[in-house]
């Protein structure tokens, strides 16, 4: 039966096979190849790396199941959500096993509002990997800038907020302004050209560019590469006051500093005048104070160190010491006096010795000493014994009282 069914059209009496259809279905799936279609992502769940997710019609009530593999979304360079409007390349299939349509994504990104935001976090992620919005390149803004530069748009209102609020806090704040179109095609031209203009100033001490707010289109220009890269290049200080809190603009990021209105701007770029005066008569106030708790410190101290004996009465320290001085000077002159006392005596006992040593004390008790004369008639060997002296050597006799010569007779 099944055989002879396939042959034609199905009927109540010759009707298919379940699985005949399901071929055949499978078969005109099949023949619709790839499709770019487009909707709203209703649903985004990611499994064991793949994902599986829903796709609504843009305007009718229509919804399709897709699924997206492991091996596609780690190609994948943005992070979709629920929301989010986009293209997709798709692939249906039929499974005839289980009789359900699936529908492979083989590539999808964002369309609208969603790819200008992709775009914007490709140049995010360009510019932080670049050091761009680094926290140790934001420079200091000056305490009191002398000229502030300020691109703006013609006859806004961020140009009145902060020219008014800056001259309300410092009176004699002086501006350099650059007009230029804040939203449109010609606005991010404009601006880059308006900051490097105030850049190349010298006069300029620091840069803000404000703008009142805006919707995510009219923001862009803020976000454009010309603007962020001329805002990192500047040499001076630049300050965002864009206004506008949920979608921060890439100037936020690379700008010295981000204000949140241009009213904002004006307080943090100027100091109040008020404030600064009152802080310096507080300052004054201060070292007066301490001025007098210094003084009136320092005067106890003289009192304390007059009350003092020395500086009281300071001829008793004089006296004290010439006192002193008088028993040390009586002390060494009794100490030198015994000292030389001492080295006479020494002297004359050592006297006494070497005069009881000396042969001239024996010469004096009438002895005399003999010496054998040489040639030369010089005084020689001492004689000891008479067998030294043969008869008719000469002899020179040293007496206590000086000397003789004498001639040696025959001994006895």
């Amino acid at each position: 039966m099944a055989d002879a069914a396939s042959a034609g059209p199905a009927t109540r009496d010759s009707p298919w096979p379940v699985a005949e259809m399901s071929e055949k279905i499978a078969a005109w799936i099949d023949r619709l190849g790839q499709v770019w279609i487009e909707g709203e992502v209703t649903q985004w769940q990611v499994r064991g790396g793949h994902v599986y997710g829903k796709l609504r019609d843009l305007q009718r009530d229509a919804t399709i199941s897709f699924t997206v593999w492991r091996s596609v979304a780690q190609r994948l360079t943005s992070d979709f959500a629920q929301g989010d409007r986009v293209v997709a390349l798709v692939k249906p299939n039929f499974w005839v096993k289980g009789g359900s349509l699936t529908v492979q994504v083989l590539d999808i990104s964002h369309v609208g509002i969603g790819e200008l935001l992709e775009r914007l976090e490709r140049l995010r992620r360009q510019l932080q990997a670049e050091g761009l919005f680094d926290a140790d390149r934001k420079r200091r803004l000056p305490f009191l800038p002398g000229r502030i530069g300020l691109v703006t748009g013609r006859d806004s209102d961020a140009e009145k907020d902060v020219v008014r609020n800056a001259t309300l806090r410092w009176p004699g704040v002086q501006f350099t302004i650059r007009y230029a179109a804040v939203q449109g095609d010609r606005a991010a031209a404009e601006v880059t050209a308006a900051i490097e203009a105030l850049d190349r100033d010298p006069e300029v001490d620091v840069i803000v560019v404000a703008r009142g707010g805006g919707d995510f289109q009219n923001l862009l220009p803020f976000s454009d590469e010309r603007v962020v890269r001329a805002a990192s290049a500047a040499a001076t200080p630049i300050v965002s006051a864009i206004g506008h809190e949920a979608d921060r603009p890439l100037l936020d990021e690379v700008a010295d500093l981000r204000a949140s209105t241009p009213t904002d701007a004006a307080k943090r770029v100027v100091p109040d005048v008020g404030e600064e005066l009152a802080g310096l008569d507080q300052a004054r106030a201060r070292l007066t104070t301490r001025l007098g708790q210094v003084l009136a410190h320092e005067t106890d101290r003289i009192a304390q160190l007059r009350g003092r004996p020395v500086l009281a009465a300071p001829d008793r320290l004089v006296d004290e010491r010439a006192e002193e001085l008088v028993r040390w000077v009586a002390r060494g002159a009794e100490l030198a006096d015994r000292a030389v006392e001492d080295r006479r005596r020494a002297l004359v006992e050592a006297r006494g010795r070497l005069t009881a040593l000396s042969p001239r004390a024996t010469l004096e008790r009438g002895y005399a000493i003999a010496q054998i004369v040489d040639g030369s008639g010089a005084a020689g060997a001492v004689l000891r014994d008479p067998a030294e002296a043969p008869t008719g050597t000469a002899i020179r006799l040293s007496l206590a009282d000086g000397s003789l010569d004498a001639v040696a007779a025959e001994p006895r």
